[in-house]
């Protein structure tokens, strides 16, 4: 056997493997990538807003903005991706205050002011459900709408399925999260090594409320079939393809638009 032969014999499997030990053990950061923010930071938004603050079961706080509106609908239970922190994500309220909802988005322990760090899915759950039963407090379960974004979709689904909101919306939502790490990371044990399962294929199915689904055709993230794949789960589940869109700009495209006033009219 040639020399160079031999030299990748030896260290691709090697590399394979720190790589596979780098993801088990540091997969959060692979994961999450969020963005501090001082506690004297002062969020502006064109539209009313209050800051919130929500102390978890281990004593971490978590921030997070609630916007009001006149005569409010209901409430929007938001669920935002894995970069960034509130004053990113503060910016999308409008998507849903212009059509007569309150907004109430937090953010994940150590995104923005929010202490703390991520150390598994249950602790993401938790922290989800505990906000929503603050919720319940002020708004009827029937008038609450959860919605996630990307890696927010895994929580949401997991709260409606444990809830009884008045519907879920997902955008950019992966068929499960082994099914985006494998899109990613295709020669890794997977299966094996990641912390995080996120199984919105075996949730869904089991919801009975309305389930809308948004995604773009050039999503480089999470791939448009997930949402495909999705679609044919339940009848419940309805699919609004966005040509051309990618993972960050549905909102800009106006077939969006079009089906949020559908849905939240």
């Amino acid at each position: 056997m040639p020399n160079f032969l031999i030299y990748i014999a030896i260290i691709l499997p090697a590399v394979l493997i720190g790589l596979g030990i780098a993801l088990y053990i540091f997969q959060e950061r692979l994961i999450f990538y969020p963005e501090k923010l001082s506690d004297k930071c002062q969020f502006k938004f064109d539209v009313p807003f209050s800051e919130l603050t929500y102390t978890t079961e281990d004593g971490e706080k978590l921030n997070a903005l609630l916007f009001e509106v006149e005569n409010s609908k209901g409430v929007i239970y938001y669920h935002h991706g894995n970069a960034g922190n509130l004053e990113l994500w503060g910016t999308k309220a409008i998507d849903f205050t212009s059509r007569g909802y309150d907004v109430l988005m937090y953010d994940y322990r150590g995104f923005g002011k929010s202490t703390g760090k991520i150390k598994n899915e249950k602790m993401l759950y938790n922290d989800a459900v505990m906000i929503y039963k603050k919720l319940l407090h002020d708004y009827a379960e029937k008038n609450i709408i959860i919605f996630g974004i990307s890696l927010g979709t895994g929580i949401a689904t997991k709260l409606a399925h444990e809830n009884n909101p008045q519907l879920l919306i997902l955008e950019t939502p992966y068929y499960n999260f082994y099914d985006v790490s494998k899109f990613h990371y295709p020669y890794l044990p997977n299966s094996i090594l990641l912390h995080y399962q996120f199984k919105n294929d075996k949730l869904l199915p089991e919801l009975s409320q309305p389930i809308y689904l948004f995604h773009g055709t050039e999503d480089k993230t999470v791939p448009y079939n997930s949402s495909l794949r999705l679609e044919k789960l339940s009848e419940n589940i309805k699919l609004f393809t966005i040509e051309n869109g990618s993972h960050n700009d549905l909102n800009t495209f106006h077939y969006y638009h079009e089906k949020m006033d559908e849905i939240l009219d």
